[in-house]
């Protein structure tokens, strides 16, 4: 797994303009950064061959979209894997995070509504391996994780 120290200043200079925003082409980009387009490029596609740049997708507000429920489900199991294989195949199922602490597992759960969140949390308690819940609902998003910028260069966030 690389560390911030195995990246040179330009790849962490790319790596936080791409998070803050990946708009505009190549040609903008290596402007405002003041490269050649090609070294951009070059660069970009290395990043993305090392697996740091997974894709590009738009910051979307799933509440302005009318998902206006939303919610954090502990899962506590005795089969993590078997859980997370099932888990990740209920629509309404935005992220789950295996982690630490007394949970197995954290869903975070983007519903139109209470009773398709109702029925999404009674989804995963039927699930084979789960012991039990712990349900949080989100009343607001304060910091969203599309909106982290990692300081590569040693500026301000």
């Amino acid at each position: 797994m690389a560390e911030p120290k195995d990246f040179d200043e330009l790849d962490k200079r790319i790596i936080e303009m791409m998070c803050s925003s990946s708009q505009g082409s190549y040609r903008q980009l290596a402007k405002q950064m003041g490269v050649h387009p090609t070294t951009l490029i070059q660069r970009v596609k290395t990043l993305e061959a090392k697996g740091v740049i997974k894709g590009y997708r738009a910051k979307v507000d799933y509440v302005a979209m009318g998902y206006e429920y939303n919610g954090l489900v502990q899962v506590y199991t005795d089969d993590i894997e078997g859980v997370e294989r099932a888990v990740v195949d209920i629509p309404e199922v935005a992220a789950v995070y295996d982690v630490t602490g007394e949970a197995d597992i954290v869903v975070y759960l983007c519903c139109l509504g209470r009773e398709e969140f109702s029925a999404a949390v009674k989804r995963i308690n039927n699930l084979p391996g789960v012991v039990k819940t712990n349900t949080s609902v989100i009343l607001n998003i304060v910091k969203p994780e599309s909106d982290f910028v990692p300081s590569m260069t040693g500026g301000k966030q």
